[in-house]
């Protein structure tokens, strides 16, 4: 039985600003990524994000990004590896508290944005974050872009890891996601990202940019929720995967 996880990246309205639909992206995965006071929410937000999940029944993990509200965390900052790890274990214990606090055991760590794609590429900076990660709890997942250095990181040093995969993020030929400062970064057409996806679950394929087929491991699907369309699009990418006979299960069941 094939069996994945979607996920999808919530808790990041601030104050008075409110994105994304959380509440009806929620039931649709099976995972969510919340984000911890940095590149979005405040304490407000985490705490009834936290609640809406556990309403819904679903797993949490602490989306951790750089300290960059107003470029939403996707800025590339000039850190040590040291300091990287700092800002993780700060908001994995931010987001804890609240889950603690009605009764939720987090499941794993998403770092986001810049955060996530300088780690992909930079060893150093990956190893310090799992490092950090498996101090504070050494059962929680680190969820990261698959086949990236901070797959290799956290597997050379026993945490457990959960390969990522994007429905709507194009490719580079090495693996890494197509920045979004270029104009092909999004797959914006539905069909297509639909396709995708049923083909990295079913065959461990995607097409990058140039053309070329990588090989690609999906234990989770990323699917943003705070696009115009996105609550349809989650919701097919879902009934497309159960109707090819994939399961939808959170990562711990997914890796187990």
């Amino acid at each position: 039985m094939v069996k994945v996880d979607l996920n999808s990246d919530i808790g990041e309205s601030f104050g008075r600003y409110t994105l994304g639909m959380d509440d009806k992206i929620i039931p649709l995965v099976s995972s969510c990524n919340i984000a911890c006071g940095y590149h979005a929410a405040d304490p407000m937000v985490m705490k009834k994000t936290v609640q809406m999940a556990k309403d819904a029944g679903i797993a949490i993990g602490a989306h951790p990004g750089f300290p960059d509200l107003m470029g939403f965390g996707r800025r590339n900052m000039v850190v040590t590896p040291e300091e990287g790890a700092a800002y993780v274990t700060y908001q994995i214990g931010a987001l804890d508290a609240f889950a603690k606090s009605i009764g939720m055991k987090m499941q794993h760590v998403k770092p986001h944005g810049a955060l996530y794609n300088m780690a992909g590429k930079d060893y150093d900076l990956a190893l310090a974050i799992a490092k950090a990660i498996q101090a504070y709890n050494p059962e929680l997942i680190c969820l990261a872009l698959a086949g990236s250095q901070s797959v290799k990181a956290a597997r050379d040093i026993g945490l457990p890891v959960a390969q990522e995969v994007f429905a709507d993020r194009a490719y580079m030929p090495d693996g890494s996601l197509v920045p979004r400062s270029r104009p092909d970064s999004m797959v914006t057409d539905e069909e297509l990202a639909i396709e995708r996806v049923v083909r990295m679950v079913k065959e461990h394929k995607v097409t990058a940019v140039d053309g070329q087929d990588i090989e690609i491991i999906p234990d989770s699907i990323c699917v943003h929720g705070d696009g115009v369309k996105a609550l349809a699009f989650v919701s097919r990418i879902r009934s497309r995967l159960e109707a090819e006979g994939v399961t939808i299960a959170p990562i711990w069941d997914v890796i187990k």
